[in-house]
């Protein structure tokens, strides 16, 4: 389940902060029932030794400016977030709808409204838009012993393989079922070296990519990507996807909700 918030600035100029992330992240947990949003930040949805979040959101979408670290918005804003946990999102919607306001460091915005998206059909194979980027890596050991993270590029086998085994993992996570990927593939479409984003979290640098891709796999696995998303990460604001129906259709069921606004690739906690 996915849904969109729309904001508003209160005043201007709505100055937030490059590296965003965890100020959305904050957001978010400030939003639910308390016992909620320790469930969710402390248990999670248990896999084995793992615990998941299972939840994830895109970046603000809007027309800005960089201003000196900060990104200047110049209208409305809309923050889409995803989780296959009615309940979470519920708690999220209704609390923000009260607030009626949220901050993002020192810019101040109105919740103008909360809109519930309808779920798409069941594709395979399918186009998926990241709205946020997607992240892969591994931890590996150097010869002097120290950990070093890798970060896989769509281009490498390990990519694809990694966003499936994930899946799988918070598809077990969430259902208590272990569904075979049934020959499922992902892969990069319109994916270029313009697509890599650099991202800070907490002082953290992780790279991951936007982009376009092809997922074909069975419904579960379809479902889980768009309400939990792809690759690792994800409750830190990575691998947010949307289905992606080719630059017409995508221009005419959106393009009167999207006019005059663009993504953009410094969100929170992301920088080139």
């Amino acid at each position: 389940m996915q849904i969109d918030i729309h904001l508003e600035a209160i005043e201007h100029p709505a100055l937030v902060p490059r590296h965003y992330n965890v100020l959305i992240q904050g957001i978010i947990y400030q939003h639910l029932d308390t016992a909620l949003a320790a469930k969710t930040h402390d248990m999670g949805w248990k896999d084995g030794p793992r615990r998941l979040k299972l939840f994830t959101f895109s970046r603000l979408q809007g027309k800005f400016r960089s201003h000196h670290g900060y990104l200047e918005f110049l209208g409305a804003v809309q923050l889409r977030i995803a989780s296959p946990a009615t309940s979470f999102l519920e708690s999220l919607a209704t609390h923000l709808i009260r607030a009626k306001t949220v901050h993002l460091g020192k810019a101040s915005f109105r919740v103008a409204s909360v809109e519930v998206l309808i779920s798409p059909p069941y594709l395979r194979p399918v186009h998926l838009k990241a709205l946020s980027p997607i992240t892969v890596y591994s931890t590996l050991e150097a010869p002097d012993g120290r950990k070093k993270t890798y970060y896989y590029a769509p281009q490498e086998p390990e990519f694809g393989q990694q966003v499936l085994a994930n899946l799988r993992r918070k598809i077990r996570a969430w259902t208590g079922e272990d569904i075979p990927p049934d020959g499922a593939t992902f892969r990069p479409v319109r994916v270029s070296n313009r697509n890599l984003v650099i991202a800070r979290y907490k002082g953290t640098v992780i790279k991951g990519w936007t982009g376009i891709y092809e997922l074909d796999a069975p419904e579960p696995y379809f479902r889980m990507a768009l309400d939990a998303g792809l690759g690792a990460k994800n409750s830190q604001g990575f691998g947010f996807v949307e289905v992606w129906e080719g630059k017409r259709n995508h221009m005419e069921t959106r393009g009167a909700q999207r006019k005059n606004q663009r993504s953009h690739r410094d969100t929170g906690n992301t920088t080139k």
